[in-house]
């Protein structure tokens, strides 16, 4: 069926048209018109704050995405007070919503046209949650208060971590939590790293400088695993896309027991299966000093240690309980290198 495209002189446009048409301009939520709801990426406006018991919410803008509507863009050109929270439960903490709400009579029937800041307070509760507005409501959450009872101090704390963000599309989305239906080549930041989709999953594409993530370097033998019981075994990475720097670092104790066989240790992701072998530095500290390297093979989710097979034979060979040495309580293993993951 034909549409009215926008903007042709002479033609009259609905409400729902012009909506629908601001979509283009707006982040997607994965549906053929729909789109993402928030303020603007570093925008202070529409922040709520509390002057003693009164709600405050500053000057702002934002797009209210409602499915089916296309997007509802309010302006509020001076800060707006949505009234007082209500007084502290005697003894029950309670959590209040604070919500940019959109009434439109063509689609809730409730006979307005128009835009407010609307507070909302929780249920006081032994594991308080935040109140969700009843009835076809067209809203955007901006912000939480927790209010605590009387018996622990009835005071009140604003959050905005509920206040989205939304950005033109291709933009980069900031948000704590990934987008629920990407598009391969998106972007968002979730405070820390930036992450792109790669249609299947997410990828670092760039990670804090000094950011590194700790993870269980499970360590295993070809016939008995070993156990590190009162021993150390720690394992820390860094992924910036594919790239993966890993380090793992064990030290055995008192109650360690070494197992049988060539040893294993488990890798933070799995290497990319292309063919390639990587190689990484081992440092093996015992009765000696023993130089030795990590092998990662196409695909493989763990790597092995190879050491020299004796003092007096510098060929090298899977690490064993007692190659290149007895390992015992007090030696140390260090591992660090770089690989591709999938």
């Amino acid at each position: 069926m034909p549409v009215d495209p926008w903007a042709i002189d002479t033609l009259v446009f609905s409400g729902l048209e012009a909506r629908n048409n601001d979509s283009m301009f707006i982040m997607g939520n994965g549906s053929a018109l729909g789109a993402t709801s928030g303020v603007r990426p570093g925008d202070p406006g529409l922040t709520v704050t509390l002057a003693g018991t009164t709600i405050n919410c500053s000057a702002g803008v934002a797009a209210v995405a409602y499915s089916g509507q296309g997007v509802y863009r309010a302006a509020f050109p001076s800060s707006v007070s949505p009234g007082t929270y209500t007084a502290a439960h005697a003894t029950l903490n309670r959590i209040d919503l604070v919500y940019l709400r959109v009434w439109d009579n063509s689609v809730d029937a409730s006979g307005l046209n128009k835009a407010d800041i609307v507070y909302l307070a929780g249920t006081p509760s032994a594991s308080p949650v935040a109140p969700t507005p009843a009835g076809t409501q067209i809203y955007m959450p901006l912000a939480t208060i927790s209010v605590l009872s009387v018996a622990n101090g009835g005071t009140a704390s604003v959050s905005t971590a509920v206040r989205p963000s939304t950005v033109a599309p291709g933009g980069i989305l900031p948000s704590p939590t990934a987008p629920s239906s990407p598009y391969t080549g998106q972007f968002y930041d979730n405070g820390t790293d930036l992450l792109r989709w790669n249609g299947a999953s997410w990828d670092t594409y760039y990670k804090v400088p000094g950011a590194w993530t700790s993870y269980t370097p499970t360590w295993t033998a070809t016939t008995t695993n070993p156990v590190v019981n009162n021993g150390t075994l720690v394992g820390r990475y860094s992924k910036i896309g594919r790239q993966v720097t890993v380090h793992i670092n064990l030290v055995p104790g008192s109650t360690t027991t070494y197992g049988s066989g060539n040893y294993n240790w488990a890798l933070p992701f799995a290497a990319a299966n292309n063919g390639c072998s990587y190689i990484l530095q081992a440092h093996l500290l015992g009765s000696d000093r023993w130089m030795g390297q990590m092998v990662i093979s196409p695909g493989a989710s763990t790597t092995s240690a190879f050491f020299n097979l004796s003092t007096t034979n510098t060929r090298i060979d899977f690490m064993t309980p007692a190659r290149p040495e007895t390992f015992a309580n007090g030696s140390q293993l260090r591992i660090t290198g770089t690989y591709e993951s999938v």
